[in-house]
């Protein structure tokens, strides 16, 4: 028959715009459902599932509209077992160029009691139900909804009816999520084996996620002769959902050397289609999925990022580009490394030395222990830090903050000046004002705030905030910023930098000395 494909090569039938839609608040708008058609239409794959027309006017419009828009897929519609559904689905894909039916009943004994028919009742009513299809459209697909809990007598029985009744492509549904890669493999391998004129069609697999083996299971039943994989993008689906396209896609790819398939995906266009179908579908793709997830090419560990910087096929099976993204990401954080640390201070333009990375990287480390993700922006905060602190005369010790709605904040702050420890408690007018007096109360001094500013490094609520103070006294300005997660913790080192460059600033003045302002970073 013309229509079945060479041996060596896997169907992709994707139905995002049918059972991805049936997932709980992810139904699309007409526009939407034609753009994700449009896509998936200009990715390649082979057959589009693009709802079901009987369901709703809405449905059968979109899936016409679809139908007449298509390029290269055949545009496919649900029915049930029913002439009434039967006639709706082909009025609307019967405008594409290649078009399906596809009709479907429960075979399982608990959907054969939903309609309360017998063994034989089912049997004449799959075998009208197919021919009546099969009259339409030359491209007919059955479905025994729940296959993989029917019994095998009743499976193979009703499998040949629908094939001589005309069906030409035979899909066996793992409605539940229910069955395991070795049973997946080997209920496709015997219906092939036993059924009279299996052979004359193309096996399919339609698998659920329930226990979390949907890929596993379809990958084996391509194992044991299906040559066409049902599948959503991101894996969108009723329950858990479905097989992932991507996942199949990239797989065959991949282990070509046991999966020797392959599929015509352009996969380069994947990441796009998954990132757009997340958004109008309001389900957004988890970050630790496979393939299109956020960190499937992400690598924090320092051992892992040291792995990739001298070469990336030691923890990467395939190339982030292959699936349309730039390229390897080595985001920072607490488990990161020197060698990332210092790869991401040279992408941001930064060459440091030994001893300068070591400064920074025991910051980092400090930072990156209250943060869950360090920046960019965070990075160049901690390299403008102020590298001569040991040798400042005031420094922060600790510091207590306790505010709220029952009275005035109060600040305990420790500090060491000239090499000895002291303290002191003050109240004030919000924490930042307390913390101010407490600093005041330890080093007095004259000097006039002319600036108090906050800004957020990077976004979020653990964001590092920047502050900047700036102090006049006598006539002498000086500028004292520090990031910090703890906002407070900011101001009051901030703060102390100023005064560290007033002080600064009285010894160094004298004649030819330019006094007019000094500014000190710090960033911890």
């Amino acid at each position: 028959m013309t229509n079945i494909p060479d041996q060596d090569r896997v169907v992709i039938f994707d139905t995002t715009l049918r059972d991805g839609e049936q997932s709980p608040g992810a139904t699309m708008t007409h526009s939407e459902k034609l753009e994700i058609a449009g896509l998936l239409d200009e990715m390649g794959v082979d057959i589009i599932e693009a709802g079901f027309p009987i369901a709703s006017e809405g449905d059968f419009k979109a899936v016409s509209e679809i139908a007449i828009n298509s390029k290269s897929s055949r545009i496919c519609g649900l029915a049930r077992a029913n002439f009434a559904d039967i006639d709706r689905c082909w009025e609307a894909v019967k405008h594409a160029e290649k078009n399906r039916i596809h009709t479907f009943i429960g075979t399982s004994p608990l959907h054969r009691a939903i309609p309360n028919l017998s063994m034989d009742e089912m049997a004449d009513k799959i075998h009208e139900t197919v021919t009546h299809a099969r009259n339409l459209c030359e491209n007919v697909q059955w479905s025994p909804m729940d296959a993989t809990r029917t019994e095998w007598d009743y499976l193979c029985r009703v499998v040949e009816i629908a094939i001589k009744a005309g069906a030409t492509t035979i899909n066996i549904p793992d409605t539940v999520g229910y069955t395991a890669p070795v049973e997946s493999a080997d209920l496709i391998r015997n219906l092939i084996e036993t059924v009279p004129g299996a052979d004359e069609v193309i096996f399919a697999t339609h698998c659920h996620n329930d226990l979390g083996m949907a890929t596993a299971n379809s990958l084996a039943a391509v194992a044991g002769g299906a040559r066409q994989i049902e599948c959503t993008i991101n894996g969108l689906g009723e329950r858990a959902g479905n097989t992932a396209l991507e996942e199949v896609v990239m797989a065959l790819k991949v282990r070509n050397d046991i999966m020797p398939w392959h599929t015509e995906i352009d996969t380069k266009k994947l990441m796009h289609i998954s990132r757009r179908v997340a958004t109008v579908s309001g389900f957004p793709v988890q970050f630790n999925k496979a393939i299109v997830g956020k960190n499937a090419f992400a690598h924090e560990s320092g051992i892992h990022q040291d792995g990739m910087l001298k070469n990336k096929e030691t923890f990467e099976i395939m190339r982030p580009e292959d699936v349309g993204l730039a390229g390897t990401s080595l985001p920072l954080g607490k488990h990161s490394g020197r060698a990332a640390l210092r790869d991401k201070l040279e992408t941001l333009g930064f060459e440091v030395g030994d001893n300068q990375l070591k400064d920074i990287f025991v910051r980092f480390k400090e930072l990156a222990d209250r943060k869950k993700e360090v920046f960019d922006d965070d990075i160049v905060a901690l390299l403008r830090s102020g590298e001569d602190a040991e040798n400042d005369h005031l420094q922060l010790v600790s510091m207590k903050v306790v505010c709220g709605t029952g009275g005035p904040a109060e600040s305990t702050i420790e500090m060491e000046i000239d090499g000895k420890d002291f303290s002191a408690t003050e109240s004030g007018d919000g924490p930042v004002d307390a913390s101010f007096k407490a600093i005041r109360a330890l080093h007095p001094n004259s000097a006039r705030l002319q600036l108090y500013q906050v800004h957020a490094v990077t976004a979020g609520t653990d964001a590092q905030a920047t502050v900047t103070v700036r102090l006049e006294e006598d006539g002498v300005i000086a500028t004292g910023e520090s990031a910090n997660t703890d906002t407070v913790v900011a101001s009051a080192r901030a703060y102390i930098n100023a005064l560290n460059r007033l002080i600064v600033r009285r010894e160094k003045s004298g004649p030819g000395v330019d006094t007019r302002e000094i500014s000190y970073k710090d960033a911890t």
